[in-house]
């Protein structure tokens, strides 16, 4: 089984406005209301591909239960913790005359040591077969060094573990050898001590070091230019489609979902990571997560490059 876990879920309002000014009232051109959180959104992509997942988190409030009844609705199990207050909602608009999109997030409410301590128990009961894809931020109360202890916990339960968050924990996680690590440019800059995002062969050479210090797959998101894939036998590069960009929420986490459910399932590295990018872009370019019908023609714009490739 898959298992997904979001430890900041949040309902994201989108807002499609023609302009935007202040101190008096903007009215909207349309709305759409999601339930999101970035695993939750791999437990979509995964669903649509056929990938029966469970996910995982911790929230409350009525708009965690708005959360969970949508995953019930479209057939996902869910299993979450609740606390006291409400989970999150977030704020994305998009002004049509200035075509930008304006980005409003929230912290997320608090929890208390005692239901980290019950999420872990949830954790703890994973076995050899399973799959933990842990994405995005954290609740307030939750320390970045829960990955240290869900990845001691994967590696002594012998289930795979997917890490998809800025975290800089995540480079202490290694020595776990996780199954697949997914940081964009500016987060995998960040964790090794860079200000500003290198050049792509200083990435390369970052990601590469992912693999020495044991993570057994990297996936590196450079935006609209792309992505890396790096595992212990090749690097691999592929660009993103082109498109009029409607909503980058969840562009990412579909991208995740679809190579974790190639990986899971025996897709061919190239034919993985096209199919992956073609999703992604795919989500980039509606408001909300692709049904995968326009992938294929996607990954007619997309090429995949063998960059290095060497023996085991």
């Amino acid at each position: 089984m898959i298992y997904t876990l979001t430890l900041n879920p949040a309902i994201d309002l989108f807002i499609d406005t023609k302009s935007m000014h202040p101190n008096v009232v903007n009215r909207t051109e349309n709305y759409d209301i999601q339930a999101n959180g970035k695993g939750v959104n791999v437990s979509f992509i995964l669903k649509r591909l056929g990938i029966s997942n469970t996910a995982l988190g911790i929230g409350g409030g009525f708009t965690l239960n708005y959360i969970e009844e949508v995953l019930d609705q479209s057939g996902i199990k869910n299993d979450f913790v609740h606390v006291k207050d409400p989970t999150r909602i977030n704020v994305f608009t998009r002004v049509q005359d200035e075509k930008q999109e304006y980005k409003l997030v929230n912290k997320g409410p608090h929890t208390a040591p005692e239901q980290v301590d019950q999420l872990l128990d949830k954790l703890r009961q994973l076995e050899a077969d399973d799959v933990l894809s842990l994405s995005g931020s954290f609740s307030e109360g939750i320390e970045p060094e829960i990955l240290i202890q869900i990845a001691q916990i994967a590696q002594e339960n012998h289930f795979k573990l997917v890490l998809d968050t800025s975290y800089s924990a995540v480079m202490q996680t290694l020595s776990y050898q996780p199954y697949l690590i997914k940081p964009n440019d500016h987060e995998l800059a960040n964790w090794f001590g860079y200000s500003d995002v290198p050049d792509r062969s200083h990435l390369i050479q970052m990601g590469k070091t992912l693999i020495q210090k044991g993570a057994q797959n990297v996936l590196i998101s450079l935006g609209a230019e792309g992505t890396l894939y790096i595992n212990d036998t090749q690097v691999l590069y592929g660009n993103a489609a082109k498109g009029e960009v409607v909503n980058t929420a969840g562009s990412g986490d579909t991208m995740l979902g679809a190579f974790l459910g190639g990986l899971i399932t025996g897709l061919r590295a190239p034919t993985n990571l096209k199919r992956a990018l073609a999703a992604g872009s795919d989500t980039a370019f509606q408001s909300w997560i692709t049904n995968f019908e326009n992938v294929p023609n996607l990954e007619k714009q997309i090429q995949i490059q063998t960059i290095e490739e060497w023996g085991n």
